[in-house]
């Protein structure tokens, strides 16, 4: 039995989003190691070319400021990746339009394969080629997410030290409140409304439409996604196109009880 959540004995990947929760998995793993993860121990942060500009600069002072390297990768078309780093990564959705180019139709609320594609499998894709073929994935998945948690011991070979240890987003930002430096973003008692992806589909409309009344120009390439193919990413929310033009309308939408929803892109 493991006596301390975080320590590693085997292969494992270490799934970092680029959120503060799994920012606070990847300290206390480095902790429960003395600092110094084991070469068998691989931080990863895919990216799919549409996160906050805050996550990728967050991601990168992880590593400066606690000395860990981070393996940046990024898929490039059908069972292909690339690594790449803070200063190469993509910036302009290019990972993510590649693969609505190769699917020809646009991830949605049924078929949610940007996550799979663009972020699970890409890591696996890199680990086999360093030819590590089993191990142990450890997710940023507190407490206080209970379904999250449940879905995640389902699996084979997952880990979830947070919940074990009984963290909850009022741990996370009492942490990062102590620390000398954040992710620039919204700190909701240790949440993120925003997310990373920035207008990910799965945000709720009202979120969404937060987000572009902000920073308007976001919506553009997702809508430029839905022209390209000719669909919607989702069926119950306007196009992107559409929200952009209501974020500039004092009449606003009212999307109701329109909840956003968690995948592995959160915190």
């Amino acid at each position: 039995m493991r006596t301390n959540s975080y320590f590693c004995d085997e292969p494992t990947l270490v799934s970092f989003s680029g959120g503060r929760t799994s920012a606070y998995m990847l300290f206390k793993t480095l902790e429960a190691h003395d600092g110094q993860l084991p070469d068998y121990v691989k931080v990863c942060f895919a990216n799919t070319g549409k996160e906050m500009q805050q996550t990728l600069d967050f991601v990168n002072e992880c590593s400066l400021q606690w000395n860990v390297d981070i393996d940046w990768l990024e898929y490039t078309g059908k069972k292909q990746y690339r690594l790449t780093d803070y200063n190469g990564a993509a910036k302009n959705g290019e990972p993510f339009d590649q693969l609505t180019t190769d699917k020809k139709y646009l991830p949605n609320m049924v078929a949610r394969f940007c996550t799979s594609e663009l972020k699970v499998l890409t890591i696996h894709r890199y680990l086999s080629d360093l030819c590590i073929n089993e191990f142990q994935t450890m997710v940023g998945i507190r407490a206080d997410e209970p379904r999250r948690v449940v879905k995640m011991r389902s699996k084979e070979d997952y880990l979830v030290p947070l919940a074990d240890e009984k963290i909850t987003k009022e741990d996370i930002f009492n942490f990062w409140s102590q620390q000398p430096f954040d992710l620039e973003m919204p700190n909701r008692n240790g949440i993120n409304d925003f997310g990373n992806c920035d207008l990910c589909f799965l945000k709720g409309g009202a979120l969404k439409m937060s987000i572009i009344e902000q920073f308007p120009e976001k919506a553009t390439w997702w809508a430029e996604q839905e022209k390209k193919i000719g669909g919607l990413f989702r069926s119950d929310q306007p196009s992107y196109e559409r929200m952009q033009i209501i974020a500039t309308d004092q009449g606003g939408f009212d999307f109701g009880q329109d909840n956003s929803i968690s995948c592995f892109c959160g915190d």
